[in-house]
């Protein structure tokens, strides 16, 4: 079996700080390059003594660079992939102009976030951060809120089974009926997404929540939904860019609105590089 000693971690936020340190403690060779503001590093001083380059959760934020937390200065995505042709590349939510990209530079990419382990794992972390965050910006205790999420994926179940007992009253909500379904056996309210539509009747409850969370990735609390909300309401929206709450109408109405992205590197690096270390160590097993 090939073995695979040495890891370039390029870029990302505290979970790629915790990896590389992991690695090293493994015994593996671990560059770094885009996590410290003060090097003047070249990328192609170790490009040749590396098996595995290590990008970022997300592996970018805006399609043309890589996310780095760190550093002002750019990454571009091209020019990475154009100098690490031929290795294996390992990061998060890759998107499919990236991989198309990558397989022009015979590059093996391998999205850990295809990983059920993984993803599984992470929502632990982004429910006690969520929950972290409305304890800090509520100006009551958690336990009088009445809290609607919205979504019933792998984030929202955990979250839910978080709060259990923190809040006075959760409501789940979906359109899928199967999800529905779910909602009901776990003993949470449910709410139909479908009566938004459906029923301007319907609207009028959004009024009856102190927190409602979106864990959505598309359009859920548009500017029209919004006009129905609580105005002392504290918005937490989970979901990837652009979200599923209108930022700019927020703005307009004076609502609070967090878009709370990437808390699982910020609120449990350490936990979370260890799950991604281990999914790591697996993928390069099958895939070498």
């Amino acid at each position: 079996m090939i073995q695979i000693n040495k890891f370039l971690v390029i870029g990302g936020d505290l979970r790629n700080v915790e990896l590389a340190k992991l690695l090293k403690e493994d015994g593996k060779i671990v560059y770094t390059y885009g996590m410290n503001v003060n090097s003047g590093e070249k990328l192609e001083n170790f490009l040749e003594d590396i098996d595995v380059v290590i990008g970022p959760i997300p592996f970018s934020r805006d399609s043309l660079n890589v996310n780095s937390t760190f550093v002002e200065s750019k990454i571009l995505i091209k020019d990475l992939l154009e100098k690490i042709k031929g290795k294996i590349l390992i990061a998060g939510n890759i998107s499919k102009d990236v991989k198309k990209l990558a397989e022009n530079y015979n590059i093996q990419e391998i999205d850990v976030m295809k990983s059920e382990k993984l993803a599984v794992l992470n929502t632990i972390a982004t429910a006690e951060g969520t929950i972290e965050l409305m304890i800090a910006n509520t100006d009551t205790i958690i336990f009088d809120s009445n809290v609607l999420i919205l979504g019933f994926g792998r984030v929202a179940k955990t979250l839910a089974n978080r709060l259990k007992g923190l809040v006075k009253l959760i409501t789940c909500a979906s359109r899928e009926d199967d999800e529905l379904a779910w909602i009901e056996v776990y003993g949470y309210e449910r709410f139909d997404l479908n009566d938004f539509v459906k029923c301007q009747e319907s609207k009028k409850y959004l009024k009856n929540y102190d927190v409602i969370i979106n864990t959505i990735p598309s359009m859920i609390l548009d500017a029209e939904k919004l006009q129905y909300v609580n105005k002392e309401v504290l918005l937490i929206d989970l979901a990837s860019n652009p979200g599923g709450i209108d930022k700019e109408e927020t703005k307009k109405q004076r609502l609070k609105l967090i878009h709370a992205l990437g808390l699982p590197g910020k609120v449990a690096p350490k936990s979370s590089a260890r799950f991604i270390k281990d999914i790591i160590y697996e993928v390069v097993t099958i895939y070498i």
